[in-house]
């Protein structure tokens, strides 16, 4: 059974040493939780990620909470978010008092054009494994190419594409026949 304790250390460290908000943090998520901690499954953290996407708030942080309540219930949820938070509340207070003095050191902008770079390659990990473990029929191809090109090409909200996303899944796995197979296969396990 995992501990309060454990949840805040872990979600501190993973808070501590990820840059790039939430999708960039999906890699590292993952290697911790689910690989080397086993409190989740891959389909887990893509639910959480799926979930975190429409509700308000930082997709990190809903994920540690759904995570720290999946282990532990409502002080888990709590503990969890507050290990995640606390480095960069820790990281922001420092870099607000010195701010007038970062902004002209050269060597600053440098590492923050680095991280840059990192955080554009852990982003580009995290959306090709998602694609990966996401799109498996042909119908997830056509909503893939569909909703890059309506967010990206036409501007259309992301909240809309999901809902509509949503729907389309519903509508496709009652014509199929999967939706009433899936609710059986759960009520015998």
């Amino acid at each position: 059974m995992t501990t309060l304790f454990e949840l805040y250390i872990t979600f501190f460290k993973l808070g501590a040493i990820t840059f790039g908000g939430g999708y960039a943090m999906m890699p590292v998520l993952e290697r911790e939780l689910v690989q080397k901690k086993k409190w989740i499954t891959s389909e887990d953290i893509l639910d959480y990620y799926a979930i975190s996407q429409v509700t308000p708030g930082i997709i990190a942080v809903n994920v540690s909470t759904f995570v720290g309540f999946n282990r532990r219930g409502v002080a888990g949820g709590a503990i969890a978010t507050a290990g995640i938070v606390t480095p960069s509340i820790i990281i922001i207070t420092c870099i607000a008092l010195f701010i007038s003095n970062f902004e002209s050191i050269v060597i600053v902008q440098k590492a923050l054009a680095g991280i840059n770079v990192a955080v554009t390659a852990l982003l580009t990990y995290a959306v090709v494994n998602f694609a990966k473990k996401s799109i498996k029929k042909w119908w997830g191809i056509l909503f893939y190419a569909a909703a890059f090109i309506a967010i990206f090409f036409y501007k259309v909200p992301s909240v809309c594409v999901i809902i509509f996303a949503a729907i389309a899944g519903i509508v496709i796995g009652l014509l199929s026949g999967n939706l009433k197979k899936k609710s059986t296969t759960d009520k015998e396990k």
